[in-house]
């Protein structure tokens, strides 16, 4: 199986930076998609940005030339540069892994992790 664990978030005033980590664990080979999602208080949650094959890169537009998406090679661990805070950042980040639909991965679970918070203040 694999096991994603978020690190970072926490307290930022508008104009801050902060920088989320994702450690994943247990079958990575198996990891074809890793990505951050969030969901911000009565909202559904949305996808952020997201690392397909540890080259193609995707980002919602509200964080387009704000956040940034990095890993490692093979994906191991992710990260997220976010840069220009602001309040409509403020949301609960859970990082996700998207397993490989291969034979030798039959059986894995795409993998959630527990939530981080992210709060931004005006």
């Amino acid at each position: 199986q694999v096991r994603v664990v978020e690190s970072g978030g926490g307290l930022a005033q508008a104009g801050d930076s902060l920088r989320l980590s994702c450690a994943a664990s247990g079958d990575t080979r198996c990891i074809s998609t890793m990505g951050w999602y969030r969901q911000a208080p009565g909202k559904g949650r949305e996808l952020v940005a997201r690392i397909i094959e540890g080259n193609t890169i995707n980002y919602a537009d509200s964080v387009k030339g704000r956040f940034t998406i990095s890993s490692d090679n093979p994906i191991n661990t992710m990260y997220l540069q976010m840069s220009s805070l602001k309040p409509e950042d403020t949301a609960i980040y859970y990082c996700y892994a998207k397993i490989r639909a291969a034979t030798e991965c039959l059986g894995i679970l795409d993998s959630w992790g527990q939530g981080t918070q992210v709060t931004v203040s005006p």
